[in-house]
């Protein structure tokens, strides 16, 4: 699916969150999934699509990533919760 998106990723056991911005998420949770980046998503394995939001034009995506990234780990979890009460991956929906 190619469309502007902020995503938000996370490991198995929940314990870290990553946000993230692209232009196509099934190629981006390809390359998560991989470790194809290495870094921070790889280091703790960040897999699966908790969360994600389309938009109209990477500079819309690229404002809410920013949003998104300074609010505090229980805001993000309440986003999370709000349109994915079981946290479970998204993946398989796209």
């Amino acid at each position: 699916m190619k469309k502007p998106c902020v995503y938000i990723i996370s490991n198995q056991s929940h314990s870290t969150i990553y946000v993230g911005v692209t232009s196509d998420i099934a190629q981006r949770m390809a390359q998560h999934r991989n470790h194809q980046f290495g870094g921070f998503s790889a280091r703790y394995n960040l897999t699966q699509l908790l969360h994600f939001e389309e938009f109209g034009s990477m500079a819309e995506a690229i404002a809410r990533e920013k949003q998104i990234k300074s609010w505090s780990r229980k805001r993000k979890d309440g986003l999370i919760s709000s349109n994915n009460p079981s946290w479970k991956d998204l993946l398989e929906e796209l």
